[in-house]
């Protein structure tokens, strides 16, 4: 009986070692993203069922989160030591599935992403391909340097919204303002990240932005980007309908000015993680804010 008790936590414990490396909770979040994506932005004119049962729609949805979970699991491998140094209590998580575990998973999830886009066309096929080499490489290579990593990890974060966009054929504007603005905030959390990370990235010799231009340097460079999302808000709140959304663009711009006001007497580790998780709640809530867009819309297309 008590084997069987050490062997269920024994499994257990691999189990969440391996969602804390595919980052189990921001996969679900970014797979809530596209739906909501599609329902409220991409295909409003669709019946709600259209939508939620288009299976290949939902092959899209889960070859991306396949890749993405492919991407965190490789970048895991690469920034084992720095983690230590880093997210020690993370890394001991991480640590209950061995490295080799982790690269046969890696190698399947990519797999299957692929074979799954080979049931929509070629150019899914050549798209997730792509899109796999790239979180290899800025894994690998393009993290390391100031500028380059920030800017790579921003558009590859993006990057899966554009292949529902394509299968939808919409390319309204109201849509690049959209990813404009998820692009300026990501891009905040990446700085944010690496301020958070620089004991690790200075022991590891990676030069990204605090390390090689300081903290001041990045400072600044976060309250920049602060304020240039007000020129997506102001484009989507004065050009485009968005219903109620627009209250939380306006919150937005609260928010925003408290995450500068907070950056500017932060100095400790602890408040830069608090800063980091900030900009995520303001992500998470950007998209579960899109059903703000039109409530009755949800409604009549349920009834």
């Amino acid at each position: 009986m008590s084997f069987l008790k050490r062997t269920h936590k024994v499994v257990l414990l691999k189990i969440l070692s391996l969602f804390s490396s595919i980052r189990g909770y921001n996969i679900l979040v970014i797979i809530l993203a596209q739906y909501l994506t599609s329902i409220y932005i991409l295909a409003p004119q669709l019946p709600l069922s259209k939508v939620l049962f288009d299976h290949n729609l939902f092959i899209l949805v889960i070859a991306s989160a396949l890749a993405i979970a492919g991407g965190y699991i490789i970048n895991n491998f690469y920034d084992a030591e720095k983690d230590v140094i880093n997210r020690p209590l993370k890394s001991k998580i991480d640590g209950y599935v061995k490295q080799r575990t982790k690269l046969n998973t890696y190698f399947i999830f990519n797999f299957l992403s692929v074979v799954l886009a080979s049931y929509i066309s070629f150019k899914a096929v050549l798209f997730f391909s792509v899109y796999i080499f790239a979180i290899w490489f800025y894994s690998h290579k393009l993290k390391r340097f100031a500028f380059v990593g920030n800017i790579t990890a921003s558009v590859l974060a993006v990057v899966p919204f554009f292949a529902v966009f394509v299968y939808y054929k919409n390319f309204d504007l109201v849509i690049f303002v959209h990813a404009t603005f998820l692009f300026l905030v990501i891009a905040m959390r990446e700085l944010v990240k690496d301020l958070e990370n620089l004991k690790g990235d200075l022991a590891q010799d990676y030069h990204t932005i605090p390390v090689t231009y300081g903290v001041t340097f990045s400072k600044k460079m976060l309250t920049i980007l602060a304020m240039l999302t007000l020129v997506p808000i102001f484009l989507l709140i004065t050009k485009f309908k968005l219903g109620y959304m627009d209250f939380y663009f306006y919150g937005s711009i609260i928010l925003l000015i408290v995450f500068c006001l907070f950056l500017w007497i932060s100095t400790s580790k602890i408040q830069y993680v608090l800063l980091h998780n900030f900009l995520k709640f303001i992500i998470v809530l950007g998209v579960l804010s899109i059903v703000l867009i039109d409530v009755q819309l949800l409604l009549n297309r349920i009834l």
